[in-house]
């Protein structure tokens, strides 16, 4: 099991959990986090015992953008990591959920701050829940700045176009309530409770058939900007041979035999 300084790795049974881990500086992104968070998704892509997987933060946050400067690798922290960019230019973008997509389904569990960059790793988890505290927001533009982590693109596609050009135009914060009032994230729960919460949900997925909770998965994001007719080709070639495998022989024979299912991944 991975994990580095800034970001720490744990099993919960079958779901992952994926800690932001630099409280002093509201989980800021770093390089080790960058790393951790890479590593972290590559295991839980591997691992066929991981159904689901948990993001979260420590100290009462979750994340509050870029740290630039500890990115950067000056001075000691992080500097260990510096050869895995240059191996990897593209390492920062898949931690942050750009440019690489987990098979397995991720829950954000959201306290305190989540903005800047923050927000832009939220968009490319799959299901969202936060402290009726947290914040969220896109403050590039009041810095001078374009939120390149891949907003511009997929917020429009999560949420309505008024509503993200309003929070990618006015850089302000916005409360869980209004987070979820928009469609951002999908429970506001009491603070303190964000990742129980998450927990409970992963363990319901975690409960289901992993290869159909894969491929319902997959199909939702591969058809999103599909025609409706392309988009129920696709889903017919991705979902048939599901009923094929010994995952779905053994839900239907715990259906019938009114028990909980024993899945095997096959």
């Amino acid at each position: 099991m991975g994990g580095t300084e800034h970001l720490t790795v744990r099993r919960q049974g079958a779901t992952l959990v994926l800690t932001l881990n630099r409280p002093d500086a509201r989980n800021a992104l770093s390089l080790s986090m960058l790393v951790g968070l890479y590593d972290g998704w590559t295991e839980a892509d591997e691992d066929d015992e991981v159904r689901s997987i948990v993001l979260t933060g420590a100290g009462g946050a979750f994340c509050a953008g870029m740290d630039l400067k500890a990115l950067a690798g000056r001075g000691m922290e992080g500097e260990q990591h510096r050869g895995r960019l240059k191996t990897d230019p593209d390492l920062h973008w898949k931690a942050m959920l750009r440019h690489h997509r987990p098979r397995k389904p991720v829950i954000a569990a959201v306290e305190g701050y989540c903005v800047a960059g923050g927000t832009e790793i939220l968009q490319g988890t799959d299901i969202r829940v936060a402290g009726e505290s947290a914040t969220f927001g896109l403050f590039e533009v009041k810095r001078g700045l374009f939120p390149i982590g891949g907003s511009t693109v997929r917020l429009q596609r999560q949420i309505p176009r008024t509503h993200a050009l309003e929070m990618l135009l006015t850089g302000r914060p916005y409360t869980a309530r209004e987070a979820a009032g928009i469609g951002l994230i999908g429970h506001v729960v009491p603070d303190g409770t964000a990742l129980d919460k998450a927990l409970e949900i992963a363990g319901q997925i975690n409960a289901c058939g992993p290869l159909a909770v894969e491929a319902v998965k997959a199909s939702v994001y591969e058809t999103a900007e599909m025609t409706e007719t392309d988009g129920l080709a696709a889903e017919l070639k991705r979902g048939w041979p599901i009923f094929d495998t010994a995952d779905a022989k053994e839900g239907a024979r715990a259906f019938a035999e009114k028990r909980p299912p024993e899945y095997k991944r096959a």
